[in-house]
């Protein structure tokens, strides 16, 4: 019984084995080896195709993003800056007034604060009391030296007096006309009178030396007025910088450190003044960006604190040394062992356009893209 069992189970399986090709009755002609084989033979042509056009594409993306990818050069080492200074004077003095306040915008004239001027108003008024005193000394000289030139004519005229008598005495002593001693008197006295017409005339022009040789002049002409009156100008400068006034529009800071009643010796600095006008971006380019940049190029810039907000500019100037030339201690390469670095070149962009309602800082960082205009070509990898 099993064998034949067996051999009947044998005997099913071969039958189904050797009529392959008999079609169920539900089945349809698509699901047949010979329809299945067209299908496969597509599938093996679309899959090349597909992955030689895939390269294709990698290959013409790269290409034209590295074609168009060298106009444009970038960097994120830069940094928003003003004109700042520290408001200060060349003069001392107690700090009578503080006018501003911390963060005030002022503008360029106006006062910022001012210092006791009492001492400075006396200095002005004995300069322009010596001034005046100068002035009534020069017209006296002037005076003085017309005394002197008619004291000098009327010695003149006592001389050719004492010449006349003199000659007279001279020609008649030997006939008895005069004696010896009216003779010796006449001439003795001819001599004193022509000692006293040289004094006179050498203090004439002692004094006619200090009108500078010309009496007739004005007053304010004379170097020793002119003198006086730089004294004056002179007072009244340290006068007017008791009052100190902004240079230039801009926001006032560090304000709290200048007291009224404090003494502020010349030349400290009181507070800062940062300007809102001149505001520039200074971008540390490596020296491997610069190959294309040139001045009057547009810039990009965007900063940090306002990543919404865009400004533009164009290349101000680009510096003619490295960051590192200024620095206190320079790096020598004298020895012989050092390690080449790419050196960053500042570059200084003038802002001409953004946002009117945002107040850039100075020390924001930024992040600058130039336009350099330049186009790559496939003749560059060559």
């Amino acid at each position: 019984m099993n064998q034949i069992s067996t051999r009947d189970r044998t005997t099913a399986d071969a039958g189904q084995t050797a009529a392959p090709d008999k079609l169920s009755p539900g089945a349809s002609q698509a699901d047949t080896p010979a329809a299945r084989a067209p299908a496969k033979r597509r599938g093996n042509y679309i899959r090349p195709i597909l992955m030689l056009g895939g390269i294709a594409v990698v290959i013409i993306g790269t290409g034209y993003i590295w074609i168009t990818g060298g106009r444009m050069v970038s960097t994120d080492d830069s940094y928003v800056e003003a004109a700042e200074v520290n408001a200060t004077t060349d003069v001392s003095g107690i700090v009578s007034h503080v006018l501003v306040h911390e963060g005030e915008s002022v503008k360029a004239g106006q006062t910022l604060f001012e210092l006791g001027q009492h001492r400075y108003q006396i200095g002005l008024d004995g300069a322009k009391a010596k001034l005046a005193e100068t002035a009534l000394t020069l017209a006296s000289m002037r005076e003085d030296y017309q005394r002197m030139l008619k004291v000098a004519d009327t010695a003149a005229a006592q001389v050719a007096e004492d010449q006349a008598d003199f000659d007279r005495y001279a020609s008649i002593i030997k006939s008895g006309g005069v004696t010896r001693a009216e003779y010796d008197d006449a001439k003795y006295k001819l001599q004193a009178d022509q000692a006293n017409l040289g004094a006179l005339q050498e203090q004439a022009k002692t004094q006619l030396a200090k009108l500078g040789d010309d009496p007739s002049k004005p007053v304010d002409q004379y170097p020793q007025y002119q003198s006086a009156e730089a004294d004056v100008a002179e007072a009244q400068r340290q006068l007017d910088h008791t009052t100190v006034r902004a240079s230039f529009d801009g926001i006032v800071t560090n304000v709290e450190q200048l007291q009224r009643g404090q003494f502020l010796t010349a030349a400290s600095p009181a507070f800062g003044i940062v300007s809102t006008d001149d505001v520039w971006v200074t971008a540390q380019f490596k020296e491997t960006q610069l190959t294309y940049m040139r001045v009057g190029q547009k810039v990009t810039i965007g900063v940090d604190a306002y990543p919404a907000d865009k400004w533009t500019g164009v290349v101000q100037s680009i510096a003619p040394a490295s960051g590192s030339q200024f620095s206190l201690l320079p790096a020598e390469n004298s020895s012989g062992n050092w390690v080449k670095v790419v050196q960053r070149i500042p570059v200084r962009i003038r802002l001409t356009g953004g946002p009117k309602d945002v107040r850039l800082a100075a020390g924001m960082s930024a992040e600058v893209s130039v336009d350099t205009g330049h186009k790559r070509h496939f003749s560059d990898l060559f």
